[in-house]
């Protein structure tokens, strides 16, 4: 057998959100075994690859420390001559400002196989998703793209002639634009719109003229941003194209009080896609969903949600790590022959078992005298992924379900159970304890509070364009509700207890099981949706009939 050839794709990710991501480029991200990507690729799309694919974050991103042109031109060789599949990711288009020319010509050097998928471009997304036409019959007959990286450079008396100007690069040098047209005849009263964040949840639009522009982004960040120029821009307000909408008074509240040092509007990042997509129907299309999931965990509830036409944010709301210490699980490791039956309720409980059981130098050998019962089919998968088939499975996914329809008597059946380290509920215990076995509780691994929220999902909170929050285990809804605390505490007179009962308003709130659901209505004060399947399918399917339920309403 031949070894395997290796090829590099040259892939375009688009403007920003995974909703503008291209068919081919979704399949190949699927597929790699390497990826290379730069600062601006949005980080939802890093979810797309396999949990083995080795992810390498080259940078590239003006006026911040990036690896050097030639470094990565050597890694595209490097692993494409092991014969690995490697994905080079680039935002918007890789041939415009993407630098792509020259990796080609490092790998045709090297005879490395090499294609090119191409992106949308922000330079036609950004005005597209702010109500901008580049073109108009009456005002708009052309446009150019340029960079505004090295203003010198460019040949500013042709520029100024063309009618509308789109410019990539130039949030450091905009004063010197604004100068440079207007030295060669542009009017003062030229309309001009700077995008920043184009296509995602942070998209913010600054809307002026030549004369006015400099003063209202004046102290401002303006990267990464694309800057029109030109008479189009003044169409925007007559187009009306849709923008982010609050919903409540305390939410117009909270955005006015964070967004008043600039003129702004947030326009919604899934509008493109609602309209594009109209015709397919797809159920949940145009709904912003926000995931809250332990960090690395949400992907494959991501993409059930994205293939429906859902606007995905994550935020994470937990975090997995290994537990303050390993003697109590290694200690039953050493003695696995003792234990008739090894309880798993969750994939973390799994991968954490498996992987102690590795380091300790033994395999699944070790488990041959011993049963192994799992709750929930995702860790029934997660189990047949390291060979092993579960001995039982419980009908209803949940523990309690465990307990009841437990395959044998358990009187002097010796138990152990890994699980999380602290705020485990204890009702398997007590069940299976009071059915006389006897079981052994070891933490494999510990659950906490991340230290902040990303700046996308806070955004999207404060600014009212979430339309559901979904919860898959109690202490998601645990600390959510203390990271939400702290985005909202500052905005609002309210008491604690009543704070996110106000601050999500309008905002389904969606779980996926009772127990999940209990800790919702003690914390946020309702639960709107519960799946009757207790799994992330069930709560994608719930979510499903929860939308064409309103729709009838």
């Amino acid at each position: 057998m031949g070894e395997k050839k290796g090829k590099v794709y040259l892939v375009g990710a688009g403007p920003g959100s995974i909703e503008y991501l291209s068919l081919r480029a979704y399949q190949l991200l699927g597929n790699a075994d390497v990826l290379v990507y730069d600062a601006l690729v949005d980080a939802s799309l890093l979810d797309l690859v396999a949990n083995n694919c080795l992810k390498l974050d080259v940078g590239k991103r003006g006026g911040k420390p990036s690896t050097p042109q030639n470094i990565i031109n050597q890694i595209l060789v490097k692993y494409c001559q092991e014969g690995k599949q490697v994905v080079r990711l680039k935002s918007g288009d890789p041939f415009i400002f993407g630098r792509s020319a020259v990796e080609i010509n490092a790998l045709r050097k090297e005879d490395c196989e090499f294609e090119v998928v191409p992106g949308i471009s922000s330079a036609l997304a950004a005005p597209l998703l702010t109500g901008i036409p580049l073109t108009d019959k009456v005002l708009s007959r052309c446009f150019a793209v340029f960079s505004g990286h090295e203003p010198n450079n460019l040949e500013w008396e042709a520029l100024s002639k063309i009618d509308t100007l789109v410019i990539l690069m130039g949030g450091r040098n905009i004063a010197e634009i604004v100068k440079r047209l207007q030295q060669h005849g542009r009017s003062q009263n030229t309309p001009i719109a700077i995008i920043r964040w184009a296509a995602t949840a942070q998209q913010e639009v600054w809307m002026g003229t030549l004369e006015t522009i400099l003063k209202k982004v004046s102290g401002i960040n303006l990267s990464p941003t694309v800057v029109v120029i030109g008479e189009v821009v003044g169409l925007r307000s007559f187009l009306e194209f849709e923008t982010m909408y609050l919903r409540n008074p305390l939410k117009r509240a909270l955005h006015s009080k964070k967004m008043a040092i600039h003129e702004t509007e947030k326009s919604r990042s899934t509008h493109s896609q609602a309209v594009a997509s109209k015709n397919l129907q797809l159920p949940l299309n145009g709904k912003t969903i926000l995931v809250t999931r332990a960090t690395g965990q949400s992907s494959e509830f991501k993409k059930l949600l994205s293939t429906s036409g859902a606007n995905v944010i994550e935020m994470p709301a937990l975090e997995i790590a290994p537990p303050s210490s390993w003697e109590a699980l290694d200690n039953a490791i050493a003695n696995l022959a003792d234990f008739h039956w090894l309880i798993l309720t969750s994939v973390n409980c799994v991968d954490y078992f498996f992987e102690r059981l590795i380091a300790r130098g033994k395999d699944i050998r070790a488990l041959v005298n011993t049963k192994i019962a799992v709750v929930g089919e995702k860790t029934a998968r997660s189990l047949k992924k390291r060979c092993l088939q579960p001995d039982f499975i419980p009908p209803n996914f949940i523990a309690d379900s465990l307990i009841e329809h437990f395959p044998e008597a358990l009187t002097d059946k010796k138990i152990l159970f890994p699980r999380v380290e602290s705020g485990g509920r204890e009702v398997l215990v007590k069940g299976l304890t009071a059915q006389g076995a006897q079981v052994l509780e070891v933490a494999a691994y510990q659950s906490c509070c991340p230290q902040g929220v990303p700046p996308s999902a806070e955004l999207a909170l404060q600014s009212g364009a979430v339309d559901v929050i979904t919860f898959a285990s109690s202490k998601t809804v645990a600390f959510f509700y203390e990271l939400a605390e702290k985005i909202f505490a500052e905005n609002t007179e309210d008491t604690k207890s009543s704070l996110l009962s106000h601050c999500l308003e309008g905002v389904c709130i969606a779980s996926i099981g009772p127990q999940t659901s209990k800790t919702c209505h003690s914390l946020i004060g309702r639960v709107d949706v519960e799946a009757q399947e207790h799994t992330l399918d069930g709560l994608h399917q719930a979510l499903i009939e929860w939308v064409a339920n309103c729709s009838q309403n």
